[in-house]
């Protein structure tokens, strides 16, 4: 029976061991989630909660693109300035520039889509669809 206490005792100092461990954890996620000191509601209903980061939200257009079979994403380049998503590049067609539109506001914390550098041409490289 001595190894039976021995294994209890070690069970216990492992169990107690990773509960220490994960206080500092359940501090930094109480301090994600901790409401924003702030929040200007007047700009737009599609704000999230505090300031979204430009470089999240220019990253998940990108990746929206990417997924899309609707827009050579490639092709388009894209900027995020406090929540303004601007668009530059040039797409096949005037269908494939206004899914690029459609496709940006819909990402969270986007406020606004400027598509004035998003030209419609014939150099993408790709075949023209008519």
């Amino acid at each position: 029976m001595p190894m039976s206490t021995s294994f209890r005792k070690s069970l216990f100092v492992a169990g107690l061991a990773a509960a220490c461990a994960a206080v500092p954890v359940a501090q930094a996620v109480a301090q994600d989630t901790a409401p924003p000191q702030t929040m200007d509601r007047s700009t737009d209903n599609r704000t999230v909660p505090g300031k979204v980061a430009d470089g999240w939200i220019t990253t998940k257009v990108k990746s929206e693109f990417a997924a899309s079979k609707r827009v050579q994403g490639s092709d388009i380049s894209v900027d995020t300035a406090d929540g303004v998503v601007s668009l530059a590049g040039t797409v096949a067609s005037a269908n494939e520039r206004s899914e690029a539109i459609r496709i940006a506001r819909k990402v969270k914390g986007v406020k606004r889509v400027n598509a004035n550098g998003l030209v419609v041409g014939r150099d993408t490289g790709k075949p023209q669809t008519h």
